[in-house]
């Protein structure tokens, strides 16, 4: 496959991990170390984007839970970013690529024609073509 040819559904994740605006922060810190992810989808109960929460967000949010008296605890709507860019899964790849790298972000939320969450796609799945084409490889994965 060409590079002008992938599609961000070529290689966009959509097993992914959500929460939404009433999770607490540590319960999306949790998710983030046992996944090992860096950003995490927020949704409404029908799976409409609302933003996107990074673990910098879960950083600066814990820090001002520790400062806190009695413990409070920070909510992800709290913290999460919500003027999300996103893409939909027929967008070139890479015109998703030259988002991340406009937008300084790590991840791309991906949207079905119905506006809703259908996957994420970040700058490791544009590191991972560029490592199969440095060793001659397929750039996206091969359908059998």
């Amino acid at each position: 496959m060409l590079p002008e040819q992938l599609m961000v559904s070529d290689l966009m994740t959509t097993a992914i991990i959500t929460r939404t605006e009433v999770d607490t922060i540590g319960r999306a810190e949790l998710d983030m170390e046992l996944a090992d992810v860096r950003h995490i989808p927020v949704v409404d109960d029908r799976v409409n984007l609302v933003g996107i929460l990074s673990n910098r967000d879960v950083f600066r949010a814990l820090g001002q839970e520790l400062g806190k008296r009695g413990g409070g605890t920070v909510r992800v709507g709290d913290v999460v970013t919500r003027d999300v860019v996103a893409v939909d899964r027929d967008t070139p790849a890479h015109e998703a690529a030259e988002l991340l790298l406009e937008h300084k972000i790590g991840a791309l939320p991906v949207l079905g024609d119905d506006g809703q969450l259908v996957g994420l796609v970040t700058e490791t799945d544009f590191l991972r073509v560029a490592w199969r084409a440095l060793r001659g490889e397929p750039l996206a994965p091969v359908e059998d």
